[in-house]
């Protein structure tokens, strides 16, 4: 991931002002993003990404210029970080509203900020193509896992191993289109095959178990039994004596049992940038009143509230 550097004028901001602390503050969380994002810890990438936005929620000017500017940084990298999850529909969302904020930014001062709107597009045009490879993949992992079940049923033992590589991939490619409850089926469908072909519980399905929660844990409702899910594989892979998976599941646990912010408060802090914008920048243009920033951000930091069914993963729960 390379971010975004959209130019800061620091200079308007008294020393020692509470306002400059927070876009400091909010700088330091992107630079440790940008650290997680060179491991490819994205999940902690994402976390400390938040966590710059919470810092911003304190600003006195949700109006401010400079304030604006580093939201778009922000948003360009939970786009990125989002793509880099293959979690492409999340990053559309992301796009539709930095294209929102943005040119609002552009409209006030087109030579700072116009060839950021260039970049904008050329992610949107990675991400699109990005869907629409998964999407065509689709079609044929669902076609492949039709003809090995059959093969599966017929008593050949060697297709077993083809057939969870093909529902796990069918499972993330699902995840990648927002199918979040198509996307568990297929993983746990997997796992059962995976731990009756083993006859116990190996890397690999420790290693889906993770897969799994991570799904799960773009929908804000099915974060408890993520949370759930990665404290019964956890001895298991402790047992394995498999450090980075341990390592992996403790990070996991880490982001679902930090995020506890209220969801009040984001309504309140985005839905304060949303009227500055329409009252601003917006007049005279009802088709950008329909949607909100807020309506956005709180779907993207609080978690996605699209799906609202619970998964029957019980036997995932080792």
């Amino acid at each position: 991931m390379t971010q975004i550097e959209m130019p800061l004028n620091l200079g308007k901001f008294e020393k020692d002002s509470t306002d400059l602390q927070i876009i400091n503050e909010a700088i330091a969380c992107r630079e440790a993003a940008a650290l997680c994002a060179q491991q490819e810890r994205w999940l902690d990438a994402m976390e400390r990404t938040v966590t710059a936005l919470r810092a911003m929620r304190d600003f006195s000017d949700f109006d401010n210029i400079e304030f604006r500017a580093l939201l778009v940084s922000l948003i360009f990298d939970l786009a990125e970080i989002h793509y880099s999850l293959k979690d492409y529909k999340q990053s559309e969302k992301e796009l539709d509203t930095l294209f929102k904020v943005l040119d609002n930014l552009v409209k006030l001062d087109e030579e700072r900020f116009g060839k950021f709107h260039i970049l904008a597009m050329e992610l949107s045009t990675r991400i699109l193509r990005s869907r629409k490879k998964a999407l065509d993949l689709l079609v044929k992992q669902q076609m492949n896992a039709g003809a090995l079940y059959e093969k599966v049923n017929s008593g050949v033992a060697a297709a077993t191993d083809k057939l969870v590589d093909t529902l796990r991939n069918v499972g993330e490619l699902l995840a990648s289109t927002g199918d979040i409850r198509g996307a568990l089926k297929f993983y746990a469908e997997a796992i059962k095959y995976s731990k009756k072909r083993a006859g116990r519980v190996t890397r690999k399905e420790v290693k889906m178990t993770i897969e799994m929660a991570e799904i799960m844990m773009r929908n804000k409702t099915m974060r408890p039994r993520a949370l759930r899910l990665l404290d019964a594989i956890l001895p298991h892979a402790i047992s394995l004596e498999i450090v980075e998976l341990e390592q992996e599941i403790i990070s996991l646990k880490n982001v679902l049992e930090s995020n506890q912010e209220s969801e009040n408060s984001w309504k309140q802090f985005f839905r304060k940038i949303t009227l500055a914008a329409k009252s601003k920048f917006k007049k005279g243009n009802p088709d950008d009143n329909e949607e909100s920033v807020g309506d956005y951000m709180e779907e993207t930091v609080e978690g996605s509230e699209s799906e609202k069914t619970e998964e029957n993963v019980d036997d995932t729960e080792h």
